[in-house]
């Protein structure tokens, strides 16, 4: 019989970047052990206060470690508790040859954590050691010193460039199921060719005699019609465009989320559904997660907390002034705007300001969501309670996040995993609206 293959033992070394990523990671890596670098805990020392998402994971994860730590000493291996789960212990050595704090110069928490890799890859050569980072420059810096290094990869979507778009062009469609959808207003999947379909999936239609734009309803199990329409006097100018605001009316679908790059109107046509919708909801709620100009804090902008934060939020009221300029500034509709933002019926903030309240009875646009972990849309989507319609709006290809990509970022994984689910649509929008200019820059630089 041919000799089985024994699997070598790894050790992973977490960074700092992987725990304010997911401060679940630790119990992420199966039979194989974990080892954390002293330094990593000093970074989260300084990451334990504030109302963003890197504040909330990294309390969670030294409540975590202090829970499984007991009365014992973390210096030496412990058991991780669960099955099929290995050991972690706490690297209080972080010397090692070579330095990598002599080498790139300067003391520096990310050469104290190589060092402490490196160190422990020595002590254990029959072993594997690799350190994990969301940090790609600390993973080039580990490589040039022959220590394996890595992403972390839970969560993350391989293949972006197939990353569902939420529509489909059927070009030979039979010329009798598209005039039943203009007689009867549906038809069946099979009808149209399909024996499965996607929950609020969307279609645009064509026969050699004429076209229509149709989408999948879950309830009905039918394929039905969708006519173009104009909300807040804004007419939708193209057929994504046109499934967005489908999506967004829709009171079966209770989260949305909309991917597009700049100019293809996705947070315009959300604010315009949420204004639409106003009467079916308490609130309307409009926000963004900040993420500070050149990796700086807000706390350097000059101000009170109001004029710290216009800067950021000044894209959403961009938008909402473009709604109330359809109207004229004696008309009950531009009042009515006006009103509504002087009575919190219209609110617009920072996403660090709802966390932790209730979203019930509210319409809820999170914007530029590409910037948030997976974690964070999933925390955001728990809270909602009843009557309450979340949508999600961002490029996942413009990331501003350290440590997030296309591939890891929250908007990509919501999409991914929840696009078959009927309370769920999503759409990508593909053509620039902005304007001629806007859609030259978008194509050719």
């Amino acid at each position: 019989m041919p000799a089985t293959k024994v699997k070598q033992q790894k050790i992973f070394v977490l960074d700092t970047s992987v725990i304010i990523y997911n401060h679940n990671a630790i119990n992420t890596f199966e039979e194989n052990d974990v080892a954390i670098p002293i330094t990593v805990f000093e970074e989260l020392d300084n990451f334990k206060k504030g109302n963003d998402i890197k504040n909330y994971e990294a309390r969670e994860f030294i409540r975590f470690m202090d829970k499984v730590s007991g009365k014992t000493s973390m210096k030496n291996w412990r058991k991780l508790n669960g099955p099929g789960k290995g050991r972690f212990k706490v690297l209080m050595d972080e010397k090692s040859n070579p330095d990598a704090c002599e080498i790139f110069g300067g003391d520096k928490p990310d050469h104290r954590i190589l060092n402490a890799a490196l160190k422990l890859a020595t002590e254990n050569p029959e072993k594997k050691v690799i350190l994990v980072s969301k940090d790609v420059n600390l993973r080039l810096k580990a490589k040039s010193l022959s220590l394996q290094a890595e992403d972390y990869e839970t969560g993350k979507i391989k293949d972006v460039e197939s990353l569902y778009t939420g529509k489909t062009n059927l070009e030979e469609v039979a010329a009798e199921a598209i005039d039943k959808l203009y007689q009867h207003g549906w038809c069946m999947p099979d009808e149209i060719g399909l024996k499965t379909v996607i929950p609020n999936h969307y279609f645009v239609l064509k026969s050699p005699k004429n076209s229509t734009l149709a989408f999948y309803n879950p309830i009905t199990a039918r394929i039905e019609r969708i006519e173009k329409q104009a909300i807040s006097r804004i007419m939708p100018r193209n057929a994504e465009q046109v499934f967005a605001l489908h999506a967004l009316l829709n009171p079966e679908v209770k989260l949305v989320s909309i991917q597009g790059i700049a100019g293809t109107g996705k947070t315009l046509l959300a604010l315009a559904a949420a204004w639409e919708q106003r009467r079916s909801y308490k609130q309307v709620y409009l926000a963004r997660p900040i993420v500070p100009l050149s990796n700086k804090d807000i706390g350097y902008l000059p101000g009170d907390i109001k004029s710290k934060l216009n800067p950021y939020m000044e894209p959403l009221w961009d938008n909402l002034k473009f709604i109330q300029n359809q109207y004229g500034e004696e008309d009950k509709e531009y009042k009515r705007i006006t009103e509504a933002i002087e009575k919190e019926k219209l609110v617009i903030t920072p996403l660090a300001y709802i966390r932790g309240r209730s979203i019930s009875n509210v319409i809820f646009i999170v914007d530029e969501a590409q910037n948030l972990t997976p974690h964070e849309v999933k925390t955001i989507i728990t809270r909602a309670g009843e009557n309450t319609k979340i949508i999600f709006t961002g490029d996942i290809f413009q990331i501003d996040t350290p440590y997030l990509d296309a591939h890891s970022n929250g908007l990509s994984y919501l999409i991914d995993k929840i696009k078959h689910h009927s309370i769920y649509a999503h759409i990508r929008l593909e053509k620039g609206e902005r304007s001629e200019l806007a859609n030259l820059a978008n194509e050719l630089l």
